[in-house]
């Protein structure tokens, strides 16, 4: 970056006194940069022991090389009383040649706390941000507000929270916990599209132990009760867990890489070039799906399969493993895939399932991104558990989310597709532009059991009373209704599905639909400021 404070007139004159034969260096400029030099030393000491990198280490690890621009260094701080800056550093970058803004907690200063100058100097940069129409990343590494300031604190993090709520949907924002984020702090990350945590050092939570214990009497350790393995595994609140601060942050930049600078813009594309080993990978689909449809396979199979080189980014990978989201390119264009996994539980769609598929599907469609749905679930998970967690309500929210999705959206029914769960998940019906079905692809209302033990009740306890083979029965009914009912071919007739495809062409329809639907447009249908979304 460009800064006077590592200018070599500037490291000589701290060496020498100021001798220089160039443009005379005033005193207080050494002392800043003497400042600076020796903050970033008691940094590394402090952060190293804990096995934390310094703030400017991580900016070092986020952009490119030489690409950081900081702005504001000094802000906030007291060079003549010996105070080099505030908690937060602020900048752009380049990530892969992309400008994008970041603001950088500095644990080393005051424990990374927030007060008057650091919420100004955040709010400035997101301003900056707006502006300029890039993406935001905030590397999280803080005590929360400062307590010595008071409600001057708590404001600052009042009007993050507004800035950070204005740009959502607007410009990427994502949040990379690498260290405590604890009170109201937790919710500027919260609030923005994507947060990361590390399996050792990250945490988050409302309230830390301590508290927990002081009002509860339950004792739990940090990592038990905010730490990254439970927010990514157990409540959902994290999208990725970083093996080490490295791994979490390479993940942001690849995140990026696949977004759009802003709502305004298009996603980047890429060079792909197709290989005499793309017809293999084609032919490899007609395997993957077993004979029997009772028996799991790993839709993970199916997706590599399709997008190009294989490469698919998972987004919480960890939390409600029946549905699986991620980030892939099909033929150079990044697009947003949605799936069931039939490994899990059948790929039901249970609460945790359908926030996860909900909040996808609304990311992608913020930030300009192709939706790919891939369709195998017998329906929404039964009983009183799920009903009590609120499934009606939170499995609405999948409903709102490709109800109102206006991005291209591709879906292709690789096996079941029951009930409510045939609706919500990507079919023509609820918005989607293409739809495909595998030979394989069973829809109905229910499975043939559970349709047989509705529609020949009466049968099947007539059949009882007399003293009949009853599972005999039952068995040929269902056949019977299978045979009949449980296929795709009245979704062919009504024009539900576009078309049959053979498993191996699925890359090829689904690539040129996307070609096909390249032109369009967004369409706002009333004047209402926003939809009541299901919460």
């Amino acid at each position: 970056m460009t800064d006077i404070m590592t200018a070599p007139a500037v490291v000589k004159a701290m060496e020498n006194g100021g001798a220089s034969d160039k443009q005379p260096i005033r005193a207080a400029i050494v002392r800043a940069a003497e400042l600076a030099r020796n903050a970033e030393e008691h940094a590394r000491t402090r952060q190293h022991a804990k096995g934390k990198h310094t703030a400017r280490e991580r900016l070092d690890l986020l952009f490119d090389t030489g690409s950081f621009q900081e702005i504001g260094r000094f802000a906030g701080g007291d060079i003549n009383g010996g105070k080099a800056g505030s908690a937060v550093i602020t900048g752009f970058g380049e990530i892969y040649g992309r400008k994008v803004g970041v603001y950088a907690q500095d644990f080393s200063v005051q424990g990374g706390t927030l007060g008057a100058a650091e919420g100004a100097k955040i709010c400035h940069l997101m301003d900056m941000a707006l502006e300029l129409k890039v993406p935001v990343v905030a590397l999280i590494d803080s005590g929360g507000a400062r307590i010595q300031e008071g409600v001057a604190a708590l404001t600052q993090y009042g009007r993050i929270f507004r800035k950070t709520c204005e740009a959502s949907g607007f410009i990427p924002q994502i949040s990379i916990i690498l260290g405590p984020c604890a009170g109201g702090a937790v919710y500027c990350p919260a609030l923005t599209d994507l947060i990361i945590m590390t399996r050792e050092n990250s945490s988050m939570f409302v309230t830390g132990p301590d508290v927990v214990k002081a009002a509860t009497g339950e004792t739990i350790s940090m990592d038990d009760l905010g730490g990254g393995l439970v927010h990514n595994a157990t409540s959902g609140v994290a999208h990725y867990l970083g093996e080490d601060e490295a791994d979490a942050i390479d993940y942001a930049r690849t995140v990026l890489a696949y977004l759009p600078s802003s709502s305004d813009d298009n996603p980047p594309t890429f060079a792909y070039a197709a290989t005499r080993g793309d017809r293999a990978v084609a032919e490899r689909l007609g395997t993957i799906v077993p004979e029997n449809d009772r028996q799991p396979y790993d839709v993970l199979d199916v997706i590599r399969c399709i997008v190009d080189y294989g490469e698919f980014v998972q987004v919480q990978e960890l939390f409600a493993p029946s549905a699986v989201v991620g980030l892939a390119c099909v033929e150079g264009h990044p697009v947003g895939i949605v799936a069931n996994q039939p490994n899990v539980n059948a790929g039901v769609l249970d609460v945790d399932a359908s926030e996860k598929v909900a909040r996808f599907v609304r990311l992608c469609d913020a930030f300009n991104l192709p939706v790919i749905t891939l369709v195998d679930t017998p329906g929404y998970k039964p009983g009183a558990e799920q009903e009590h967690a609120g499934i009606i309500r939170r499995g609405a929210k999948v409903i709102y989310a490709y109800a109102n999705a206006q991005v291209p959206m591709v879906t292709v029914i690789l096996r079941k597709a029951f009930g409510g769960a045939y609706i919500v998940m990507g079919s023509k019906s609820i918005g989607a532009d293409m739809n495909f079905a595998w030979p394989s692809s069973q829809i109905a209302v229910l499975g043939a059991k559970g349709a047989v033990n509705i529609i020949h009740r009466k049968e099947l306890q007539k059949a009882k009373e007399m003293g009949k083979d009853v599972e005999a029965l039952r068995t040929k009914l269902a056949d019977d209704y299978e045979a009949t009912t449980v296929n795709a071919n009245l979704s062919l007739e009504m024009g539900e599905i576009d078309a049959m495809i053979d498993p191996e062409q699925t890359r090829e329809a689904i690539a040129e639909s996307l070609r096909l639907l390249a032109g369009k447009k967004r369409v706002r249908r009333t004047t209402k400021h926003h939809g009541n979304q299901p919460l």
